[in-house]
C-alpha cells in the first residue's frame, strides 16, 4: 500500500486526487488530509477515507472538527497549525504528498516533503515561483521525486526525453510550447474589461478551478506563473518557452525537438489525468477520465497571446528574467490584488497595475533563505495593499 498525504484536500485538486485514490483503494491508502477552514467538507472526507491524521490551518475550525471526530468515534487524530503540516508530510508511512494548498501558504509543507525525500506531486506553483532555487535544492538534497500536477507541466513532462534533467539542449529539446486557454475574456473588447465582475472572472470556459486560480486564468497570470514554474522544473529560461493560446484546452502542452518533431500530450480537460499519471508514474492507471473524442473536438486552434490584453503574462516573464526576489514579489502582489478584486475593492483591469507598481517599489535581491523570502513576501503584500488603498 502506498501512503498518501493530500494537502488541501477540500479544494478542487484535493477532491480530484481523492477520486483517483478511491478508484484504486487496493493500492493507495490515505494517511493525511488537510484543509484551511472547511471543517464540514473535511469531516465528510474523514468518514470516507479514515486517515490517521487530519490537519487544519484554522485552529477554531480544527477544534470543531476534533469535537465532531470524537463524537462520531472516528479513528483520526486532528492537528492544527502550519507546523503540523510540516510534521505530517515527514511521517514514515507517507510515500506521496499531493501539495495542493493554494498560494504561498503551501510553501513550507511542500519544502518539508521535498526534504523528507517523498514523491512530491506538485500542484502548488508558488513553491517554485517564490522559492524555486531553494525548492529544487531541497528536492536534490532530500532525494525526492518531483512530479508536476499542473496539466501543462505534466504534459511537458510526458513529452520530455528520459535524460532531460541533464540539459534540454543535450537532449535535443529546442523549446517548450506552453498552452493556455486564454480564459473567459480572450475575445472581449478591451474597453469592456473595466466592468468585469468576480463572477464573470471565475466562470472559466473549460476548467473547474478555485476562485483565485480562475481569476489568474482570466488575467493570464496563471500562465505567467506557470512559465516561471516551467523554467525551474525543466532547467530552462523564458526565451525557450513559447506561450500558445489554445482555447479548446485539448492539447495540454508541447515540446519541440531539434529534428523538427513536436510532441504533444492531448486529453480531455480533467485534472484527474495528470494526477493519476503522477501517482502511478512510470506506470499508467485508470483516472476515471473519459476517452478523448477527436471527432467531437473537430478542430484545434492556436494563436499568440496579446500582451496588451494580458499584461500579467508580460510581467511574469520580466520577473523571471530579473531573477532573485522578483518572482516572489510578483506572486505576493498578485495574490493581494486578486483578493482585492474578489472583494470588489479593485477593478479587474487594475490587477496588473498593482503588481507592476509593487515590482517597481521593491529592489530585486538575492535571498538564500526561506525566512528571507517570506520577509520579502510580507513586504510585497504590505506595499501592494498600500497601492490598493490609495486607489480607493
Amino acid at each position: 500500500m502506498i501512503g498518501v498525504a493530500v494537502l488541501g484536500s477540500t479544494g478542487s485538486i484535493g477532491v480530484s486526487t481523492l477520486d483517483v485514490i478511491a478508484r484504486h483503494a487496493e493500492r493507495y491508502r490515505v494517511i493525511v488530509l488537510t484543509a484551511n477552514g472547511n471543517d464540514a467538507r473535511l469531516l465528510e472526507q474523514l468518514r470516507r477515507f479514515q486517515p490517521a491524521y487530519a490537519v487544519m490551518a484554522d485552529e477554531t475550525a480544527a477544534s470543531r472538527l476534533d469535537a465532531a471526530v470524537r463524537a462520531e468515534g472516528l479513528d483520526t487524530e486532528v492537528l492544527a497549525g502550519a507546523s503540523a503540516l510540516e510534521e505530517v508530510v515527514e511521517l514514515e508511512e507517507v510515500d506521496q504528498v499531493m501539495a495542493a494548498i493554494v498560494g504561498a501558504a503551501g510553501l513550507r509543507s511542500a519544502l518539508a516533503a521535498a526534504r523528507a525525500g517523498k514523491r512530491v506531486l506538485l500542484a502548488n506553483k508558488e513553491s517554485l515561483v517564490v522559492a524555486g532555487h531553494l525548492f529544487m535544492e531541497a528536492v536534490a538534497s532530500g532525494g525526492a521525486e518531483l512530479l508536476p500536477i499542473d496539466s501543462e507541466h505534466n504534459a511537458i513532462f510526458q513529452c520530455m526525453p528520459t535524460g532531460f534533467r541533464d540539459g534540454l539542449a543535450e537532449s535535443g529539446v529546442m523549446r517548450i510550447l506552453l498552452t493556455a486557454s486564454g480564459g473567459p475574456f480572450r475575445n472581449w473588447p478591451i474597453d469592456k474589461l473595466e466592468q468585469v465582475t468576480p463572477a464573470q472572472a471565475c466562470a472559466h470556459p473549460n476548467w473547474d478551478m478555485g476562485r483565485k486560480i480562475s481569476v489568474d486564468s482570466a488575467t493570464m497570470m496563471n500562465k505567467g506563473l506557470e512559465l516561471i514554474e516551467a523554467c525551474w522544473l525543466f532547467g530552462t529560461d523564458p526565451g525557450h518557452i513559447q506561450v500558445v493560446i489554445h482555447p479548446q484546452s485539448v492539447v495540454h502542452s508541447m515540446v519541440e525537438y531539434a529534428d523538427g518533431s513536436v510532441l504533444a500530450q492531448l486529453g480531455n480537460p480533467d485534472m484527474r489525468t495528470p494526477i493519476a499519471h503522477a501517482m502511478a508514474w512510470p506506470a499508467r492507471m485508470d483516472s476515471g477520465v473519459g476517452s478523448l473524442n477527436l471527432f467531437d473536438v473537430a478542430r484545434l486552434d492556436f494563436e499568440a497571446p496579446d500582451l496588451m490584453r494580458f499584461p500579467c503574462l508580460r510581467l511574469a516573464g520580466e520577473a523571471m528574467r530579473a531573477g532573485g526576489t522578483a518572482p516572489a514579489i510578483l506572486n505576493a502582489a498578485n495574490e493581494v490584488a486578486v483578493q482585492a478584486f474578489l472583494d470588489e475593492r479593485l477593478p479587474f483591469v487594475a490587477i496588473a497595475g498593482i503588481i507592476e507598481e509593487t515590482l517597481s517599489a521593491l529592489s530585486v535581491e538575492s535571498v538564500e533563505t526561506l525566512n528571507g523570502l517570506l520577509e520579502i513576501d510580507r513586504r510585497a503584500r504590505a506595499i501592494a495593499e498600500q497601492f490598493i488603498t490609495a486607489r480607493v
